[in-house]
């Protein structure tokens, strides 16, 4: 059996059990479902997912999302991105991790050194308080902002074009200890796909070889930080069952109906709202 195989049976085994953890928690508070804001939450599930796949990334267009409907609050953003979107992005990694050759020891190093950074960044940010979760939120869509217009622009690390389908040596301890620290920043929101992205190109690798690692990354992380905030409670759960089963769908049309768009002007767009959002994440910061 293929490492790539082993990778996807492990992953499905592991989503399980987080599921397992996720629907007792969400079947206890059943309550919760009176407060649904249903037709944005299904709209944002739908889209950012479907987006997502095609390689936007989900985090930053949901929590701009959420803040603007007011379908989620704001200290709940975090678990609720990494919770809901877990099972999603799952979906997609399997897809993915099949579909594009990668040397199997860069794949498992830089998936494991993700889910390690993201476990212990999950147990700090479930004990944030509302102040420190808006400026990490803000600081967040600041930063992929700029990432993004240098994805658009083709500067930096996304004017690099490579060929190498694997790491060695130092350049393979670089990407190990940037996806770990990648891995800690998502669970603030930061999202780990377009910096990824980057770190792939800077490290000379081909942009295919992105979407496996970077997918992989999230998918083995988004379960296993997703059960530190379910424990915690720290998520929107009723909400964040929504966005689960839209997700999917979105997934499932961008992998198998529409599997490619014009994206640059929708891009621009996001990113220029992203900002919008980051600048209304501080003011509320600073009343706070």
């Amino acid at each position: 059996m293929s490492i790539a195989k082993i990778l996807v049976w492990v992953l499905i085994i592991w989503t399980a059990v987080f599921g397992v953890y996720y629907v007792k928690d969400v079947l206890k508070h059943k309550e919760d479902f009176k407060d649904v804001k249903y037709i944005p939450t299904i709209i944002i599930g739908v889209l950012a997912n479907f987006f997502d796949t095609l390689g936007i990334g989900s985090y930053a267009t949901s929590t701009t999302a959420f803040k603007f409907t007011k379908s989620c609050p704001d200290e709940l953003i975090p678990g609720t991105l990494n919770v809901a979107y877990a099972i999603p992005v799952v979906v997609e990694a399997v897809v993915f991790i099949q579909k594009v050759t990668v040397d199997p020891l860069t794949l498992v190093l830089m998936i494991g050194s993700a889910i390690l950074g993201a476990v212990i960044g999950a147990s700090v940010v479930s004990k944030w308080d509302l102040k420190k979760v808006r400026i990490a939120l803000g600081s967040a869509l600041i930063a992929l902002a700029i990432v993004m217009v240098c994805k658009l622009l083709g500067v930096g690390p996304f004017g690099i074009v490579g060929s190498a389908t694997a790491l060695t040596g130092v350049k393979l301890l670089i990407g190990v200890v940037a996806n770990f620290v990648l891995g800690a920043l998502m669970i603030v929101g930061l999202g780990l796909y377009a910096p990824c992205m980057a770190l792939v190109l800077l490290l000379g690798m081909s942009a295919d070889v992105a979407f496996p690692i970077m997918m992989g990354s999230c998918a083995f992380l988004m379960p296993s930080a997703g059960i530190k905030f379910v424990k915690e409670g720290k998520y929107n759960r009723a909400s964040s069952l929504v966005l689960t089963v839209t997700g999917v769908i979105g997934v499932l049309i961008a992998c198998f109906i529409i599997t490619s768009l014009p994206l640059t002007v929708l891009t621009w767009i996001v990113t220029a709202v992203m900002i919008i959002c980051a600048v209304i994440f501080f003011k509320d910061a600073a009343k706070a």
